[in-house]
């Protein structure tokens, strides 16, 4: 099969298409023939050396797929409702920038209906890492207000769309979405996909914006992909019970706090990385995507938000835009 390897650590231009072997489907997998590969900021660590590749998995980048099941561990498909021919997207530990890849099946989902490879391949990183997160572990709820940090990555879009989606079919008061981004295009954008309030943190101090859009009172939920520097001035912006969760460090693994803010605001401050997560666990996440989020996206209430595309050969293009955050959503390749 051709794959996309990294020759060595360095810059977008250690990216090459190469010759592998088709790897082989075990127990509890399917052999997934890719039609599309999503791109994400991990794969942009692991590139450059800062991302190890957890122990068994492939050292081929890539972290989401879809593409149709060609084979595989029968029973095991035949108990999660899958068969041979049908089209699916996947999370997977490594090896997505490749024409076939295995996955467990516990981590594959359905195509949603009416929404082709490209579109399916930009779903599995992001929604497994923002339900985790948000509603798993930050534990939003209806009529709370969430502030994203960086609301025009796919995170960021897949994050806005799904919280106010969650809000609205819960029935209760809405959700409140704030998100932070880079220029006035880009807020522009998430306030487009549904967010109430756009931040651009280049001309305005994010934590006196949110406090003052919250009329003092804080916001409830912050998703952080920065860290560093921010976690700081997101506890002050945080209300009483807030919920903090970091995902991402690209702001430092440092970060100087008022532990008074937390003990007098009663606070929650935490984090996950879902790639060196367990099957089951992510599992789980998968089967609670299929059953609330998938009919959303279904009928249309949450989208793909896909910025660029690229054919596997020009991978090394699509992580230059990456690294050069001047994309909206997601970018992903072709097979």
């Amino acid at each position: 099969m051709k794959a996309v390897e990294i020759s060595s650590f360095g810059g977008p231009d250690v990216l090459r298409l190469a010759d592998r072997p088709a790897p082989v489907a075990g127990a509890g997998e399917v052999l997934i023939r890719v039609a599309a590969s999503g791109v994400n900021r991990p794969d942009v660590l692991q590139r450059t050396g800062n991302y190890p590749v957890p122990p068994g998995a492939s050292d081929i980048p890539g972290l989401e797929v879809a593409g149709v099941i060609e084979s595989g561990d029968a029973q095991a498909m035949a108990a999660a409702g899958f068969k041979p021919g049908d089209r699916v997207c996947a999370l997977v530990a490594g090896g997505g920038y490749a024409e076939l890849c295995v996955a467990p099946v516990g981590q594959c989902l359905p195509v949603p209906a009416g929404l082709d490879a490209v579109q399916a391949a930009s779903l599995p990183e992001t929604f497994f890492t923002v339900w985790s997160n948000v509603f798993d572990r930050a534990r939003l709820q209806a009529g709370e207000t969430l502030l994203i940090q960086g609301g025009s990555s796919g995170i960021g879009v897949t994050a806005i769309q799904m919280a106010k989606a969650m809000g609205e079919r819960s029935g209760g008061p809405p959700i409140r979405v704030i998100v932070t981004a880079g220029s006035d295009d880009k807020c522009a954008a998430c306030l487009k996909l549904g967010a109430d309030h756009a931040i651009n943190y280049r001309t305005q101090d994010f934590a006196e914006e949110a406090k003052r859009l919250t009329t003092g009172a804080g916001v409830n939920v912050i998703l952080d992909m920065v860290a560093g520097a921010y976690v700081a001035r997101e506890l002050e912006c945080l209300a009483e019970d807030g919920r903090l969760v970091i995902i991402a460090v690209q702001g430092g693994i440092k970060s100087e706090i008022n532990a008074g803010l937390v003990l007098r605001k009663r606070l929650t401050v935490t984090g996950s990385t879902l790639r060196p997560r367990p099957v089951a666990f992510k599992a789980a996440i998968a089967q609670a995507l299929r059953q609330n989020v998938w009919p959303l996206i279904e009928k249309g209430a949450v989208q793909p938000v896909i910025h660029s595309t690229f054919g596997a050969a020009d991978a090394s293009a699509a992580h230059a835009l990456m690294e050069s955050n001047q994309h909206i959503g997601k970018i992903v390749l072709t097979w």
